[in-house]
């Protein structure tokens, strides 16, 4: 069965802001992470992901009020849970948020969110966002507690965390897509819409496709290296292709 294809176009803005970061009034900016967005929507993406994180190491808030205006399929804002990212997310009106845990010391995320300790903190912003009828999702292990824990919150969407498995191989990469298929069956079972990201490339997603009532993967940084040499379109086509 076949997944529907999000692009996350955070390392498109990485590449801007490794010139221009200081400089981002220059006539010569580029990359731009809203062209990479379209031609992602071209090649067959149901969403654009962008992580709007508190050190904006890559997307900037400028890149969210545009992203907002100009996607054609829908938006997903991937965060931390910040009073200030909360209050922008609140402001630009995403289709999806996906919160996840964010350290600044890390290169990218590194683990699903604990909403378990974070419960507390989690129940206002998903209240938040549902009264302004922002659809939350909660990036976490995939772990039983974590789906109960995201169960109580009353978050509809999971997006399971898949790095483990990415970065595993043999038998360790077998246990951890046994992971993810149970998590995934109790989410589904719960009647929580299951996702899932993170490591995914063009070499081993394809197993993940076994996870039962799987609707959509979120795969960035692979499909912004494949476009270096083909084009984001073509990119995110191939991608596109792989799921179905």
């Amino acid at each position: 069965m076949g997944a529907l294809l999000g692009v996350n176009i955070d390392h498109v803005a990485t590449v801007r802001q490794a010139r221009y970061a200081k400089n981002a009034s220059s006539i010569n900016v580029e990359p731009d992470p809203v062209e990479a967005a379209l031609a992602a929507e071209r090649g067959g993406a149901v969403g654009i992901t962008a992580h709007l994180r508190q050190d904006r190491r890559h997307i900037v808030d400028h890149d969210i009020y545009r992203l907002k205006e100009a996607v054609n399929t829908k938006l997903n804002l991937e965060m931390g849970n910040s009073p200030e990212i909360v209050a922008i997310a609140l402001k630009v009106l995403p289709a999806d948020v996906c919160l996840v845990p964010e350290n600044r010391e890390e290169v990218t995320t590194e683990g699903g969110l604990d909403c378990i300790k974070n419960h507390s903190a989690l129940e206002p912003t998903l209240k938040a966002m549902r009264n302004a009828g922002i659809r939350v999702s909660l990036f976490i292990d995939p772990e039983p507690d974590q789906i109960a824990a995201a169960v109580s919150l009353g978050a509809p969407v999971v997006e399971l965390h898949t790095g483990a498995y990415a970065e595993a191989t043999g038998a360790a990469r077998e246990a951890e897509l046994a992971r993810l298929i149970e998590a995934a069956r109790l989410a589904a079972e719960a009647g929580i819409q299951v996702n899932a990201g993170h490591g995914l490339n063009y070499t081993n997603v394809q197993p993940i496709l076994t996870l039962p009532k799987l609707v959509e993967l979120n795969i960035g940084h692979s499909i912004v290296s494949r476009a270096l040499f083909i084009g984001m379109e073509e990119a995110t086509r191939e991608m596109v292709a792989l799921l179905e």
